[in-house]
């Protein structure tokens, strides 16, 4: 039994994958949200919660922080009871996906109030971080992150580290366009099936393990084969982040982004339609719906 307690603050889709995993692999787990059904969860796993960012800090040698938004990120570390208000000095390990200007400014901060920060996103859904499918980019201080280690094997199967601060979130990005790319292309491949009038479960069972496969065809795949979009992975609506995110990192560089670009419409389409609320694998059912072919 593993005895270093880890702390977690934000224990959403992922955060609450990242403590079950923690978990399963013998570490105790202290986790802050301002969820309390959140909290509820982490309470089933055996984890103990904390009234605020500072007291998981307090407690934690080693504190997660996995949020969704800017403001929640702020709040968290910078805000009243928040992490940089902790007298103690954690490591602060960072795996939101986040533009890097936040992402420096909240660890200007904690380094004003003698605190560490790494940047360590991670690349894989919902589905995949419950399964420890996860792949660690893992950057900053080489020290800090390289004593991370069981803690990183504890909720993924792979980890890199990618050197300076930022590296981490950038490689993200380009993670996030693949995936972005992969996903639509995944969907059409099935408007396309369905409108040849093949069986789309055989169609998914031959690709995915033919030369045009990717990790979204075998991931979302499924999904899409079955119009199953209401116990999303990753939200439409939280996806669009990362979309603006991406989309803002290339317009710095002034890289062209063509396909990027083109994938990034249907996640448009399927917002405007009402499907925020599914997983992204739902722009299947817009590029279908594009076709003649009305499913659900």
């Amino acid at each position: 039994m593993r005895t270093e307690l880890v702390g977690i603050v934000g224990v959403g889709i992922m955060g609450n994958a990242f403590a079950t995993n923690l978990r399963k692999a013998g570490f105790p787990v202290l986790a802050y949200d301002i969820s309390a059904q959140a909290l509820r969860r982490i309470e089933g796993l055996g984890g103990d919660v904390a009234a605020s960012a500072a007291e998981v800090a307090e407690k934690a040698r080693v504190v997660i922080t996995s949020l969704p938004t800017e403001s929640a990120l702020r709040a968290a570390i910078g805000g009243p009871g928040g992490i940089a208000a902790a007298r103690a000095n954690p490591l602060v390990v960072e795996m939101s996906t986040m533009r890097l200007t936040i992402k420096e400014e909240m660890r200007a901060l904690l380094a004003a109030a003698g605190k560490t920060m790494v940047d360590c996103p991670v690349s894989g859904t919902g589905a995949q971080a419950a399964n420890k499918d996860l792949v660690v980019f893992a950057s900053g201080d080489r020290a800090a992150c390289d004593g991370l280690g069981d803690i990183f094997a504890g909720m993924s199967r792979l980890q890199h580290y990618l050197g300076d601060f930022g590296n981490g979130s950038k490689m993200k990005y380009l993670a996030n366009v693949l995936v972005n790319i992969h996903n639509v292309a995944a969907a059409e491949t099935f408007a396309l099936a369905g409108r040849a009038g093949m069986d789309l479960q055989t169609v998914l069972d031959v690709l995915k393990d033919s030369a045009g496969t990717s990790r979204m065809l075998q991931v979302r795949g499924p999904m899409m084969v079955n119009a199953d979009y209401d116990n999303p992975t990753a939200r439409i609506e939280m996806y669009m982040k990362d979309l603006d995110i991406i989309s803002e990192f290339a317009f710095d560089l002034r890289c062209p982004m063509p396909l990027f670009g083109v994938a990034t419409q249907q996640y448009f389409s399927a917002l405007n339609n009402g499907r925020g609320a599914q997983d992204t694998a739902a722009v299947c059912a817009v590029l279908e719906e594009a076709a003649g072919i009305h499913r659900k």
